[in-house]
Parts: structure tokens; sequence; C-alpha cells
């Protein structure tokens, strides 16, 4: 994706899954059975496609999203401000927001600083109106690029993350990181260094598994794969298909296997956060809008994910 999509942004014995939501997620999801979500940015690139401005007008743009059925929506913040705004919105329209997005750039010792404490602010601001859960995905060293972090940015980050988690635990929030296809690059050291170096008690995993899928140059097993290795600290999902690697304009079959893919949550015992990331590239098929893609989109999770979804 491009840098726009985010400017928009074992266990303890005896751990509460009220408070510690990371460390038992299939315990914390059968207290908290959040109603499935979609992101912002599939409405931004739904919207952009038609030369609209998602936002822009932010009354009738929710109120659209309202006629698609969903009930909760992940929003991206990028600071403690843009919160009150959106939040009286979705309160009109009944729509929930059990978690939102924020940005974060924690590689680099002052920035990691900032970042921490605008997450905070955000988070002290959106637990007013429930979230529950705070996904982030650290800024690369250039969006786009090839570059990788050295070891000691990577150390430093996932100190940053465990922190961060740490502090959004007592707000009663978790953390939940996010990827992209650039930390499975050079063996997906950043992927896996975060995940194997901070403590499932401050941090989760927000699984978007369609860019697991590219990162690892379109393989399905490293889907599966990445599920047998962090399966426990999923408490989310990002939910995006493609046709022939190219992202498809409503969710449902395709070149991952999402039935299989629910399937071996239930095996797993797991009921995470779902969120419709159904965004749309430059090779899509162009036949929808929005509200009727997000509509076919609702249907079709709803399908696929019975086995959890009870």
């Amino acid at each position: 994706m491009t840098p726009n999509r985010r400017q928009f942004l074992n266990l303890v014995a005896g751990a509460s899954a009220a408070t510690i939501l990371s460390a038992a997620p299939q315990d914390a999801f059968a207290s908290y059975p959040f109603p499935i979500s979609s992101n912002t940015y599939n409405w931004y690139t739904f919207y952009g496609r038609q030369n609209k401005n998602w936002g822009e007008d932010l009354d009738a743009c929710i109120a659209e999203y309202a006629k698609s059925g969903l009930t909760a929506y992940e929003p991206s913040f990028n600071s403690a401000e843009e919160v009150a705004k959106l939040g009286t919105v979705l309160k009109k329209y009944q729509i929930a927001m059990p978690s939102v997005y924020v940005n974060s750039l924690l590689h680099k010792t002052d920035e990691a600083a900032k970042s921490i404490a605008s997450v905070l602010a955000i988070a002290d601001e959106v637990k007013k109106y429930g979230t529950k859960i705070m996904v982030t995905n650290p800024t690369p060293i250039r969006w786009g690029g090839e570059e990788v972090k050295t070891d000691a940015e990577l150390n430093l980050q996932a100190a940053s993350l465990d922190k961060l988690g740490a502090a959004l635990r007592q707000k009663g929030i978790t953390l939940a990181y996010h990827t992209h296809d650039v930390e499975m690059k050079a063996g997906a050291r950043e992927f896996h260094h975060m995940l194997l170096n901070t403590s499932p008690l401050n941090m989760s995993f927000c699984f978007d598994v369609h860019w697991i899928y590219r990162g690892s140059q379109n393989s399905q097993n490293a889907v599966f794969d990445v599920l047998k290795l962090y399966g426990k600290r999923v408490v989310e999902l990002h939910l995006r298909q493609s046709v022939n690697g190219v992202w498809s304009e409503t969710f449902g079959d395709g070149d991952i296997d999402y039935r299989r893919f629910a399937a071996e949550l239930k095996k797993l015992n797991l009921r995470p956060n779902l969120v419709i990331e159904q965004c749309v590239e430059d090779k899509s098929p162009n036949t929808l809008d929005a509200l009727q893609a997000h509509i076919k989109d609702l249907a079709a999770v709803k399908d696929v994910f019975k086995p959890i979804l009870g």
C-alpha cells in the first residue's frame, strides 16, 4: 500500500481476560464479541477512483457506511484531536469503534518517545468510545523502498512496542502489531523480531492476511505457517482477497483459502476481531461503488467465518 493508507493511520496463570486481552485472545473475545468492522482505507480507495474524497463530508460518509449493514468501524487517527469529531458522528449513526489504527515511528529514539506519547493521548480519547484494540504498523525506513532496519533499530522498535503495549494495557486497551510486505524482507527478520522480542501480555498481533501472502511472494504456505507460529497472539484480522495476485473488488473466493483459514481458527479456539479491508488497486475490477461492494463483503465474511461467528 501507499503511505496514504496509513496517513489516514505462555499466558500468565490467573490473568484476567477483561484486563489483559492480548494474553488470552480466545477468552477475551468470548467476553468481547465485537461486530464485524471495516477499515477506513477500503472506502478511501473506492471513493478515490470515483474522484471523491472519503471523509470530506464526514456525516454523509458515515451515513453511507451505515447503509452497508456494518455496525462497527476501524478508523485511522494521527492525533487525539481527531477522535471526538468522528466519535460524535459514529454515535449518531450507532456505529461502534472497537478498534482503531494509529501511526507510529519506533526505530529512532527521539521519534519513538514522541510516537508513544501521541498514541497514549489518542488512547485516552478512543477509550471513551469503547475502543479495546489499537493497531499500529511501525513506519518503515521508506514507504515503497527496499531498505531494511538495522539490528539496533529493530531492538529499539521491539522495546518501544513492548513499552507502549504495557502502557496501553494499563488503560484497558490491547496493542496489536500490524505489518505490510516490507517486514517480510530479509528473511522476515523485522516481522519475527517484533513478535519474538515482545511480551504477549503487552503486544498482540493484527494478522493482515493478504500482506503476509503478498510479502512472501504470494505464498499460502506462509499464511498458514504464520498462523501456526503466532496464532495465540492474534486478536484481529484484516481481511482482503485477490484473484491471480490482484486485489478483487469484493471479499470471497480467490488466491487465499479463507474457508480453510476460518476452520483453522476454529481449531485454535480463536475469535479475533474481524475487520474488512477489501481495498482496490490499479488493476482491480471496477464494477461496484463502495456501498455496493461492502454490502457484498459483509455477507461474504459472515459466510466464510461462520465457524467462529457461531
